[in-house]
């Protein structure tokens, strides 16, 4: 119980933090749930692809939310999840508007189980329009830059398995992330994305 409530309350500092637009600590968040939010993803989606977009927009909608958590009234890592799995629920929807035939029953019964809301044509315009303009951004950092967090955010891969696939220094890595996830918080600011998605 007590490495319990030390963690809980460690995740909430590590969010306040985050609220205040500390790069490392969404960093630590994501070092410490990325590989169980992806394991959700591919649990529910059946598709690696799939569960690496999730993973990369889950972080980035807790960067943008992260002022949103209500301290003591839940705990981080259960709100982080609600995130993903409404993510995944939102790409079943994707799927089953698709004319496609459902994957199996599983899937189509995940699918008819969820209330439908978030799933009209304006809200798919508009996020369709804002991943554009998240990707627009990301080819603008430094190269160096943007392959380090696309290992991270696309790949799923932690800090130091990027460290080794790339040959270098830990320390290194952690410093283009953090500069990287900078450059992409003030281009993205400058499209006005992030605001508008508060309550959505």
């Amino acid at each position: 119980m007590p490495a319990a409530d030390s963690s809980a309350l460690d995740d909430e500092v590590l969010i306040t933090r985050v609220a205040d637009r500390d790069s490392s600590a969404l960093e630590q968040l994501y070092d410490r749930y990325a590989r169980i939010v992806y394991a959700t993803a591919i649990r529910m989606l059946g598709n690696a692809e799939l569960a690496e977009d999730i993973v990369q927009e889950t972080f980035w909608r807790v960067w943008r939310r992260s002022a949103s958590f209500a301290i003591g009234r839940g705990q981080v890592a259960g709100w982080i999840f609600g995130i993903a799995h409404n993510l995944c629920i939102d790409e079943l929807r994707r799927q089953r508007s698709r004319p496609t035939t459902a994957q199996n029953e599983h899937e189509e019964q995940a699918m008819l189980d969820q209330p439908d809301a978030q799933s009209d044509v304006v809200s798919a315009a508009i996020e369709r329009e804002r991943r554009r303009i998240i990707l627009q951004a990301l080819a603008q950092i430094p190269p160096e830059q943007r392959e380090v967090l696309e290992l991270a955010y696309f790949r799923g891969l932690s800090q130091s398995e990027i460290a080794q696939r790339l040959n270098s220094p830990i320390g290194t890595v952690k410093t283009r992330t953090r500069l990287a996830l900078q450059k992409m918080r003030d281009l993205l600011h400058n499209q006005k994305i992030g605001a508008d998605d508060l309550h959505d």
